[in-house]
């Protein structure tokens, strides 16, 4: 089974919740072009659209949040476009009706605004390659967005995906013994 690289995004972010997303992050914020210094409006701003992520995108479908026409999104070791972000984001919509997505932490700082999140949802439907298990889930990560604007210029998702395929039952559990992740 191949699992998009996303946002849980992302859900479950997996974005990121654009995406959100489900995967081990690719290349570091670091690499990311930095234009002027936004002032604490802008912060506040770029943190108010990067919880419209999870609070509205993913935990309520309503995709209305602004990207740039050059977004970039990073999970794993592949990139995807804003239209690859979006159609992850409706195919954990679809996998888990009841999902929300709640943001646990989130920092800014210049145009960076990182989100740690929390997705909850029931599997009774499919998506994102995931047949309906009819189980309940929990899985964490975490979303760096860099901002021009006001709009989400590139993003970069990490969750934690294995704990969601063991959870789901799609992935033999942890050895007896072993510490347990969520």
């Amino acid at each position: 089974m191949r699992l998009h690289p996303i946002t849980l995004c992302v859900m479950l972010l997996v974005s990121t919740l654009s995406h959100a997303t489900v995967s081990l992050a690719g290349d570091a914020p670091a690499k990311a072009h930095r234009t002027l210094q936004p002032d604490a409006h802008d912060i506040a701003r770029n943190k108010a659209v990067a919880r419209r992520v999870y609070e509205e995108g993913l935990s309520q479908g309503k995709f209305e949040v602004p990207y740039t026409d050059g977004f970039v999104g990073h999970g794993g070791a592949t990139t995807f476009t804003h239209a690859d972000g979006m159609a992850e984001a409706k195919g954990w919509r679809s996998a888990f009706p009841d999902l929300n997505v709640s943001v646990d932490l989130i920092i800014a700082e210049g145009d960076l605004v990182s989100v740690r999140w929390t997705a909850r949802g029931t599997n009774t439907g499919s998506g994102n390659g995931l047949p309906a298990t009819g189980k309940r889930v929990e899985v964490n990560g975490t979303t760096i967005f860099r901002f021009v604007d006001g709009a989400i210029a590139e993003e970069w998702t990490a969750g934690n995906s294995l704990s969601l395929l063991r959870q789901l039952g799609l992935m033999p559990p942890l050895a007896t013994g072993a510490a347990k992740t969520r």
